[in-house]
């Protein structure tokens, strides 16, 4: 009898561990300064961002082309979603800001603010939005 398992399984983004400094999920950040971890149930994607020691920062859920911010991390309580597009930034903060996840459905920057804060900016793909109205563009704020 010979064992069959699909690719798909295999690469299935695990289902716990949300808000751990350490989960047992794969690092899918792009940045050296950050560490990105997805996880699914139900249908809905849940990314996690990380600082550099690992300290929870924040996370959002993802489905259905809406993005949720959610209570997790030190700095939960100064979360803010507000209405832009990543693409707006001014000159003076693009130099500084910086993908640390991006797949087919969601992008993550982080620009660090004067104040010591780290914005970072969820936004769904260019490519996979073609109605803003039904886009949910946002930017999660978080003092670090």
């Amino acid at each position: 009898m010979a064992l069959s398992l699909s690719v798909s399984a295999l690469a299935q983004a695990p289902t716990t561990g949300l808000g751990q400094s350490w989960p047992n999920a794969t690092d899918v950040s792009v940045s050296p300064h950050y560490h990105v971890y997805v996880f699914v149930r139900d249908g809905i994607r849940y990314i996690q961002i990380n600082d550099a020691n690992g300290t929870v920062r924040g996370a959002v859920a993802t489905a259905g082309g809406q993005t949720l911010v959610l209570p997790i991390g030190t700095d939960a309580s100064s979360v803010q979603v507000s209405q832009g597009s990543v693409q707006n930034a001014d000159a003076s903060t693009a130099a500084t800001t910086e993908t640390v996840y991006n797949d087919s459905a969601t992008q993550i920057t982080a620009t660090p603010q004067s104040t010591g804060a780290v914005t970072f900016a969820i936004s769904n793909s260019a490519g996979l939005c073609s109605d803003p109205t039904k886009c949910n563009i946002g930017t999660i704020s978080i003092n670090q």
